[in-house]
């Protein structure tokens, strides 16, 4: 019996996962610390005082919510001991692979099955999930129920019957990634304006309260209990002192569109018509210009409050200071501009991905591959024809997957 690629593909890749588990592989270099430093302590905390702990929680100094923790302290209750359950969320964490997949069924119901298998397979390759899937992180099971949100979005508006049905499954999907990750909870607004414009206003109103109702507990927990864990977190370079939230709209567009840019460099010119965003900047450049030098001039991101990016962390490294980032942010910024005037979805999704990072740090984690996901299963009016065409469009995004690894690798060992 012979056996097709994409399975010797998926058995090297997963192979390659087990072994970086087995290896401590942690690419995202702050992974392990978090795992150790910030996790384990309140996982075991949890285990033993479970009252006490939920109600002192943002005295911890974490970030994330509570309540993948507390699923893995119930796990440590049973008597798992901390790397199996690290095996355990590893094999939980490959469902995101799974769901991604059967999205791109959903959307590319006429494309290659053996091509759409060989792209949801590139997340393996992520280095961002490669580490939160070895060391846990509520990143990853925040972005698998979202990514299932964005399934039973995309069966609501492929149906004929029964829609609202996909409906309340993909709002629940969406309220529990909120709960776990609270970044993807912005995102409720892109269905939001979705179901206003398909649904009975009636129907529609029944969901919003549904999902206000949902959010109770939450709001509850923050404001009123003053358990306002997002902003217990503390900035590296400020003496670790009231700099956690920062909402400086300079460093977030000129970082995440740098971000943004990055992951779509392997892809992008096979998505967009390219002659038709260089006439589009060509006949914007002065309107894009003027926003952009005032962003420049408010940016005042550090190197001390570490991430920023791939460009903002090699400028300061070649040149010691944000030239060589300014050039590649004027670049990125025409891409996401022009990205978001081709459709109006594109345009409000950018808008939500910069909202839904209020912290003061910027990392590549947050938007990998949440981008590769949003950019293939939500984003509109791309050359998706163009792309699976042809089988070594595949091979750019491996490759360049390859190459971000080894940057990872080099920074690791030479730089840190």
């Amino acid at each position: 019996m012979q056996i097709s690629r994409e399975k010797i593909l998926l058995f090297l890749l997963y192979t390659s996962l087990l072994i970086g588990f087995y290896f401590g592989e942690n690419l995202n270099h702050g992974s392990y610390l978090d795992w150790v430093n910030a996790y384990n302590p309140v996982i075991e905390s949890f285990s033993k005082d479970f009252k006490n702990t939920f109600l002192s929680y943002d005295s911890y100094g974490q970030r994330h919510s509570p309540i993948y923790i507390i699923f893995l302290s119930v796990l440590l209750k049973f008597g798992l001991s901390f790397d199996f359950i690290r095996l355990v969320h590893l094999h939980m964490s490959l469902s995101l692979i799974v769901i991604f997949y059967s999205c791109l069924k959903l959307k590319f119901r006429d494309t290659n099955r053996t091509i759409l298998k060989i792209l949801a397979l590139s997340i393996f390759l992520s280095p961002t999930f490669r580490s939160l899937a070895i060391w846990p992180d509520s990143r990853i099971p925040g972005l698998i129920f979202f990514t299932l949100s964005i399934y039973f979005f995309l069966k609501f508006l492929i149906s004929t019957k029964n829609n609202k049905k996909f409906v309340w499954l993909s709002l629940i999907s969406i309220i529990i990634s909120s709960y776990i990750s609270p970044n993807f909870s912005l995102f409720f607004i892109f269905l939001i304006y979705y179901f206003f414009k398909k649904l009975k206003f009636k129907d529609f109103l029944l969901f919003v309260l549904f999902s206000f109702a949902a959010s109770l507990p939450m709001i509850y927990y923050i404001f009123f209990l003053d358990i306002n864990f997002i902003a217990a977190g503390k900035t590296p370079g400020l003496d670790m002192i009231g700099a956690s939230l920062n909402f400086n709209i300079s460093n977030k567009l000129l970082i995440i569109s740098s971000i943004i840019f990055f992951h779509l460099i392997p892809i992008l010119f096979f998505l967009l018509d390219y002659k038709k965003m260089i006439l589009f900047c060509k006949k914007n450049l002065v309107f894009i210009s003027i926003p952009f030098l005032i962003l420049v001039y408010f940016f005042n991101y550090q190197m001390s409050f570490t991430g920023g990016g791939v460009f903002f962390q090699l400028s300061q490294i070649l040149f010691n200071n944000n030239l060589l980032f300014f050039i590649i942010s004027f670049f990125s910024f025409l891409v996401i501009i022009y990205l978001s005037s081709v459709h109006i979805d594109n345009f409000l999704l950018i808008f939500l991905l910069v909202l839904s990072n209020i912290q003061n740090t910027i990392y590549h984690k947050y938007y990998e591959p949440l981008i590769l996901i949003m950019v293939f299963i939500l984003f509109n009016n791309l050359d998706y024809r163009n792309f699976f065409s042809k089988k070594r469009n595949l091979i750019y995004l491996y490759g360049f997957s390859l190459f971000y690894i080894s940057l990872r690798i080099f920074k690791k060992f030479y730089l840190i």
